[in-house]
């Protein structure tokens, strides 16, 4: 069996010949180039944004919109309670932002601590945090405990 130069053929998928637009009508793909007629799509430099609607009021523009948020300005403290204090630690502890990182009681100090209320507390401890509830630092010193603002 011979091979005749007319039975040469490039391999499959190694060729691509890319559609000519706009080169008349017997090409198929003249006139309009595939676009269709007018509108958006057919014009030069044409796409959408993702939230948009077909030129109906888009969802966030529908929705009320109200309020005041500080968002950027917000102070995000890490928190602890007093009765995590009194399982904790023993009686006259000096308690730390870095002890409690230490120990994993908190995870990440954010814009500060803050001791909270929540709980009894019978041992002496000086706490030392960024912020204090008033039921915390009423427990704290009823017991003779400090509760010291750093």
């Amino acid at each position: 069996m011979s091979m005749n130069i007319e039975d040469l053929r490039p391999t499959p998928g190694s060729r691509f010949k890319k559609k000519r637009l706009g080169r008349g009508p017997g090409s198929g793909l003249g006139k309009t180039a595939g676009k269709g007629h007018k509108g958006a799509k057919a014009r030069s430099g044409a796409s959408q944004r993702a939230d948009f609607e077909g030129g109906q009021t888009p969802l966030y523009r529908r929705s009320p919109k109200f309020g005041f948020t500080n968002a950027p300005f917000k102070k995000i403290h890490s928190y602890v309670n007093i009765e995590t204090l009194e399982k904790r630690f023993n009686d006259g502890d000096e308690i730390t932002v870095e002890l409690l990182l230490e120990k994993g009681i908190i995870k990440k100090v954010n814009d500060g601590l803050k001791v909270l209320g929540k709980g009894e507390l019978t041992k002496k401890l000086t706490v030392k945090a960024n912020a204090f509830s008033e039921s915390a630092k009423q427990k704290i010193e009823a017991n003779g405990g400090k509760a010291e603002v750093i």
